[in-house]
């Protein structure tokens, strides 16, 4: 009744999900089955050996051949349990690349859509119309500065060029000789030591 005026839900449950769940429920009901013939070749092992001890010997055969074929069903069990869980891997992984391809076609779509948006023709338009924008500023620029003559340009570099010499001007060589002889350094007065007390 609560259904009565609303749609009725998708289950977010796949075919691949309800796939992988049928196949689980198989491999434990293999596992199970697995255990019970393990616990019964353990007991028919032990009831050969009683069978032998009381002298029945045709009996202890026949149960022998009973376990051997209990063993090979025991091996095809597990081959089963292995191809089960390698099916299940493979939706698993299939499931995961289909997702990462659904993925990738959006993201194409995408970018298609923006490469719709911005040709290269809108690009170098662009570009174009933004160094255009750059060189009128720039001419703004000047105008309100006061744009500089060549004679003006000359004269600044003249003058950094004076500065830069000032700075780089190395003090001259002397023209005399050094002394031949170092002269003596006075020697350092020694500080009497002070007199140490013994503690009483």
């Amino acid at each position: 009744m609560g259904n009565l005026f609303g749609r009725k839900r998708r289950s977010r449950v796949t075919e691949q999900d309800r796939a992988v769940l049928q196949l689980k429920q198989q491999r434990d009901k293999l596992r199970q089955y697995q255990k019970r013939l393990s616990l019964g070749l353990e007991r028919e092992r032990a009831l050969a050996r009683q069978l032998l001890r009381d002298g029945k010997k045709e009996k202890a055969m026949l149960l022998l051949k009973k376990k051997r074929y209990q063993e090979q069903l025991l091996d095809k069990t597990e081959n089963q349990i292995s191809n089960l869980e390698r099916m299940v891997q493979d939706i698993e992984f299939t499931q995961i690349e289909m997702k990462v391809i659904e993925g990738l076609k959006i993201g194409n779509e995408c970018l298609n859509k923006m490469h719709q948006v911005m040709s290269i023709e809108e690009v170098e338009r662009i570009i174009g119309e933004t160094q255009d924008a750059v060189e009128y500023q720039r001419q703004i620029d000047e105008l309100l500065a006061g744009s500089l003559t060549e004679e003006d340009e000359d004269a600044i570099l003249e003058e950094l060029n004076a500065i830069t010499q000032e700075q780089l001007e190395l003090p001259e060589v002397p023209s005399e000789l050094l002394p031949e002889k170092i002269p003596e350094v006075s020697p350092i007065k020694n500080r009497p030591k002070p007199e140490l007390v013994a503690a009483s």
